[in-house]
């Protein structure tokens, strides 16, 4: 017998997609809210609410609903302690968080839209698919369906653990909040039409650790045919593993069974029934990494873009000129106390790497450790990204570097960061008007464009259209960068000659010659 619900979404989908009262998805029906020519469904299942058994599981389908479900409030954050941009009001949380929103124009197109699927960043710590610098409203009116997700966090998201591997029939553990990510992507290919969107133009972007997950999708045969283009902010994991050897599933393994010694837990039965808020500790966010095990995640990303086989599609991708001014406190950091700081963040780096960042007054040394920070978080992975796609896939590449310092006012928690870690999103996502600082001209000129060749992108796999600066193609006999501030401007790729001090090292640790060397 046909389940009231999954009668329901017959009924209406034969009717009709969208209607006055609801649009019909799996589950049942929602009703969104109308405003400024978008509408706007927040709190939409993907999945089953990952409580109790189905902790630290892959996400399971949503169970039906009869009548219509409201979807005009956002539903709560994943499980964590903080914020992921300094200076945000924290989001309510729960367990119960596998939710998407979606915005889309209110004037239903003749022809399907390109979809954009947003991953938020905060370390795979924090983060929330609610946070308005994070809203479709201003890209749906551009043209475009928007879908942001939330995916589990921290010690929630990514435990590895022996039993956790011997019970899964994929036989690994962790990468719970990929997974999510990837169940939001699947849901999005049987649902997004409903609300106008194409499910053969999907975009996804991210930033941060949102576009570390990015990385990881387009290296994941989980993911493949999910999305058709890649945008990635600021952020990759392409670094050999075998300076991060705790990405490796026996190591992730031991991290996971000392945490649950550390909860008093003896089994992974007992680790289900802690409390979700007493695992939110810093041995649980030390857990926030992905695992290379045998599911999601068979390889290490650099590998499998090296040998071309991931998921092969159009990529943008760039960083930004002063990523490290809100991620680090450089108050502190003087020619005298500059090597014993980065040990103490880092451990002990390469000389060679440390070598390529010289200085001699405290002022140089400042500016050093800036940069070094920069290209050790950010720059290197971008550039590498990039050249692995332009040798062995066909999507074109294109790749920018952001360097307009927006005027964050005085007294405020971004004062003096400059075109820092997140700076990027506002002008992405055309969300200026979201603060009161005082724009000027060319920044909301550069705001429009930037969302508009994200657009693009979505549109075509390509951001350039009629009106707009030329983007070229970056390749690897041709390495050119658009750099994005009060100028759009063509040139070659930033601060190469540091950036090869990683490549010398990092080739160096793998054993073998630079696949992409440039």
């Amino acid at each position: 017998m046909i389940a009231r619900g999954l009668f329901l979404v017959l009924l209406w989908a034969a009717a009709s997609a969208a209607t006055a009262r609801g649009v019909a998805i799996e589950g049942g029906l929602v009703e969104g809210i109308e405003s400024d020519g978008v509408r706007t469904f927040k709190g939409i299942p993907f999945a089953q609410p990952p409580l109790g058994d189905l902790r630290w599981r892959e996400p399971q389908p949503v169970a039906a609903w009869s009548g219509v479900r409201s979807a005009t409030r956002f539903a709560p954050a994943c499980m964590q302690d903080g914020v992921s941009i300094p200076g945000e009001k924290p989001p309510e949380t729960s367990e119960d968080c596998l939710y998407l929103n979606v915005w889309t124009p209110e004037k239903r197109s003749q022809t399907p839209l390109p979809v954009m699927v947003f991953i938020y960043g905060g370390g795979w710590t924090n983060g929330s698919a609610s946070m308005p610098l994070y809203w479709g409203d201003r890209l749906a009116r551009k043209g475009a369906v928007v879908v942001t997700l939330g995916y589990r966090l921290g010690s929630l998201g990514f435990l590895s653990h022996p039993e956790l591997t011997r019970e899964s029939r994929n036989h690994s553990s962790g990468n719970y909040g990929l997974m999510d990510q990837i169940a939001a992507l699947q849901w999005v290919q049987r649902n997004i039409g409903s609300f106008g969107g194409d499910k053969n133009r999907v975009t996804i972007f991210g930033q941060s650790a949102g576009a570390m997950s990015v990385s990881i999708l387009m290296a994941s045969p989980r993911a493949r045919g999910l999305f058709h283009r890649a945008i990635g902010q600021s952020g990759g994991v392409f670094e050999p593993v075998e300076i991060a050897p705790h990405y490796l599933l026996a190591n992730a393994e031991k991290q996971g069974q000392a945490f649950a010694t550390s909860m008093g837990a003896s089994s992974i039965e007992e680790l289900r029934r802690v409390p979700a808020a007493k695992l939110l500790t810093a041995d649980g966010r030390a857990l926030a990494h992905p695992v290379i095990e045998p599911y999601l995640l068979p390889d290490d990303p650099f590998d499998v873009f090296a040998a071309g086989k991931q998921n092969d599609v159009p990529l943008l991708l760039g960083s930004n000129a002063d990523e490290a001014r809100s991620l680090i406190d450089l108050s502190t950091v003087t020619a005298t106390s500059f090597a014993a700081e980065l040990e103490k963040q880092w451990g002990p780096l390469p000389p060679p790497i440390v070598a390529a960042y010289p200085f001699k007054t405290d002022e140089e040394a400042k500016r050093a450790r800036a940069a070094l920070e920069r290209d050790l978080r950010f720059g290197w992975d971008m550039w590498a990204w990039a050249r692995l796609q332009a040798k062995t896939g066909q999507g074109k590449v294109f790749y920018y570097y952001f360097n307009q310092e927006p005027p964050f006012p005085d007294g405020s928690v971004n004062h003096g960061w400059g075109a820092s870690h997140f700076a990027d999103l506002w002008y992405a996502f055309d969300h200026l008007d979201q603060e009161p600082w005082a724009w000027r001209d060319g920044d909301r000129r550069l705001a429009d464009t930037m969302s508009t060749y994200w657009l693009n992108m979505a549109r075509s796999g390509d951001p350039n259209a009629a009106g707009l600066p030329s983007w070229p193609q970056f390749t690897l006999n041709q390495p050119r960068v658009l750099r994005l501030g009060e100028s759009i401007v063509t040139g070659d790729v930033p601060n190469l000659q540091s950036l090869r001090a990683f490549d010398d090292v990092y080739n160096s640790i793998r054993n073998a010659d630079a696949p992409v060397k440039n």
